[in-house]
C-alpha cells in the first residue's frame, strides 16, 4: 500500500508568485492600511503649520594673500575653500552678529549650500512668517560678510605686526654693523666680514619693507550680495508630496507586515485555495460555490480514478458534518464500497480515505492531525471534497445504468461475465449482448 502523501503546511516561501497571491489574499488589509497611511499623510500635513524659506545669494572674494588655498576638484575649481565658508556662514558666531543686527535674541538656523564649480553662497532661513524669513536670510548674509571682513583685517594686522618688528630687527643689526665697521681696519679680515654682513642685513630690509607696503595696501573685499532675499509667495513646507508618499509607503510596509502576519496566525480554512495552500492535500471537488451541470459527475471520475481499490473510507471533518448543514443532501454516485467509520473494521477493511471538510469549520491544523492519524495506519488520502451548505452523499452504484455506451471495453472482453452484488454497470451491460457466452 502507497505511502501517505506529505500533508505538511505549505507557507509563503521565497517565490515571487508566492508572495503577490499573499497579497491578493489578504488584499483588504493591505489596501486598508494603505487608504489609512495616506489619510495620517494629509492629516499631518493639515497639522503641520506652513513655513516659508528665503535665500540671499554671496559671492564670496579673496580678501589677501593671506586667504587659505582649495584644492580644486571637479567638483570645486575655485581657489577659494566654499566649503569652511559655509560652515563659518553658519556658526554661531555669525549668528550672533545677524540676531544684535535684528535686535532679537535669537535667529532661526540657516542653512548654506554652494553650488557646484561657483564661488556663491546661498544662505537659506526657514521661518513660520515669510517677512522674517526673508530678514534674517539677508541678516545673516550681512553678518557673515562682516566677520570675513574683520577676520581678515585682523589676519593682516597680525601680519603687519610680524613684518615690523622683523623689519626693526634687521634696522637695528644695520646700525650695530655701521658702528663695528668706523673700528676696523680697512684691508683687515674682519672688516671684509663686516662689510658682507652688512650687505645681507640691507638686502633684508628691502624685502621686508617692500612686504610691509604690500601688506599695508592690500584691498579687503570678503564679497557681496548678489541676490537679496525676497519675501517668499509661497510656503516651502509642508509637502504635499512628501507627506502624501511619506503616508502611503509606510502604510504599505505597515499593510504588507500585517498581511505576512495574518496569513501565517490565520489558518482557517475558508476556500478549497485554503485546504491546498496549508495542508498540501488535493482537493478532488469543491461544493461550495453553486454547482454547474456535471459537477457531480466529474467529483465521481476524480474519487474513482484516484482510489486505488474498491473500498473508500470517507471521513468528515468535524464529526457530525451531515448533521449540522441544512438543506438536501447531494447524491454523488460512484462504484465503490463507501465506508463511514460508523463500523469498528472500516479502518483496516479501506484501501484509501477521503476527507469531507466543512469549509469555514475547521483550521489547518486539524485537517493535518487527521490525516496523520490515518496515514498511521498505511491508509493514503486521495484527495479532499470541500463543502459549506450541503453535504454529499457517497452511494455505490450497483445498478445499470441506462444509454450507456459500450465502446472498446465490450469489444475487448476484459469483463467477466457472472453478474454478482458488486457488478459493474459495463458488466452488466456486456451480458445482453447477443452471442455472448455466460
Amino acid at each position: 500500500m502507497s505511502q501517505p502523501p506529505d500533508v505538511q503546511a505549505r507557507r509563503p516561501g521565497a517565490d515571487l508568485d508566492e508572495h503577490l497571491s499573499l497579497l491578493r489574499r489578504r488584499w483588504l488589509l493591505l489596501v486598508g492600511c494603505v487608504v489609512v497611511g495616506g489619510t495620517a499623510g494629509l492629516a499631518l500635513m493639515r497639522l503641520t503649520p506652513p513655513a516659508y524659506t528665503a535665500t540671499t545669494q554671496v559671492h564670496v572674494m579673496p580678501v589677501g594673500p593671506q586667504e587659505p588655498g582649495n584644492q580644486v576638484t571637479a567638483r570645486q575649481r575655485e581657489a577659494l575653500n566654499l566649503d569652511t565658508e559655509a560652515q563659518v556662514a553658519q556658526s554661531a558666531v555669525v549668528a550672533a552678529r545677524a540676531a544684535r543686527e535684528l535686535g532679537v535674541e535669537a535667529t532661526e538656523p540657516a542653512e548654506v549650500t554652494v553650488p557646484p564649480n561657483s564661488a556663491v553662497l546661498w544662505i537659506s532661513v526657514t521661518a513660520a512668517d515669510p517677512r522674517v524669513s526673508a530678514a534674517q536670510s539677508h541678516a545673516y548674509a550681512e553678518a557673515y560678510l562682516a566677520h570675513r571682513r574683520e577676520s581678515a583685517l585682523d589676519a593682516l594686522a597680525a601680519q603687519q605686526q610680524v613684518v615690523l618688528a622683523k623689519l626693526k630687527q634687521v634696522n637695528a643689526g644695520i646700525d650695530a654693523g655701521i658702528k663695528e665697521l668706523a673700528g676696523l681696519a680697512k684691508g683687515s679680515p674682519e672688516r671684509t666680514i663686516a662689510l658682507q654682513r652688512q650687505g645681507v642685513l640691507n638686502r633684508q630690509a628691502a624685502s621686508l619693507a617692500l612686504k610691509y607696503d604690500a601688506l599695508r595696501t592690500v584691498a579687503v573685499t570678503p564679497g557681496a550680495i548678489i541676490s537679496r532675499a525676497a519675501p517668499p509667495a509661497g510656503p516651502s513646507a509642508p509637502s504635499l508630496p512628501l507627506y502624501l508618499g511619506t503616508g502611503l509607503m509606510a502604510g504599505l510596509l505597515i499593510g504588507s507586515a500585517a498581511a505576512y502576519a495574518r496569513d501565517r496566525l490565520d489558518t482557517r480554512l475558508r476556500t478549497a485555495a485554503d485546504v491546498e495552500r496549508l495542508t498540501g492535500l488535493p482537493v478532488l471537488g469543491d461544493l461550495s460555490s453553486p454547482r454547474e451541470d456535471g459537477v457531480e459527475h466529474d467529483l465521481a471520475c476524480a474519487v474513482v480514478a484516484a482510489c486505488p481499490g474498491k473500498r473508500l473510507l470517507v471521513k468528515m471533518l468535524p464529526a457530525g458534518l451531515s448533521a449540522s448543514f441544512a438543506g438536501e443532501p447531494l447524491e454523488i454516485r460512484a462504484p465503490l464500497s463507501v465506508l463511514d467509520g460508523s463500523d469498528v473494521r472500516d479502518l483496516a477493511r479501506a484501501d484509501a480515505a477521503l476527507l469531507l471538510v466543512g469549509l469555514g469549520r475547521l483550521r489547518a491544523e486539524q485537517v493535518t492531525a487527521a490525516a496523520v492519524r490515518l496515514g498511521r495506519h498505511d491508509l493514503p488520502i486521495i484527495g479532499v471534497v470541500t463543502a459549506t451548505d450541503v453535504v454529499p452523499t457517497f452511494l455505490p452504484l450497483l445498478e445499470p445504468r441506462p444509454h450507456t455506451p459500450l465502446g472498446k471495453l465490450v469489444a475487448t472482453g476484459e469483463f467477466g461475465v457472472s453478474v454478482s452484488a458488486e457488478t459493474t454497470p459495463m458488466q452488466a451491460l456486456r451480458q445482453t449482448l447477443p452471442g455472448q457466452q455466460p
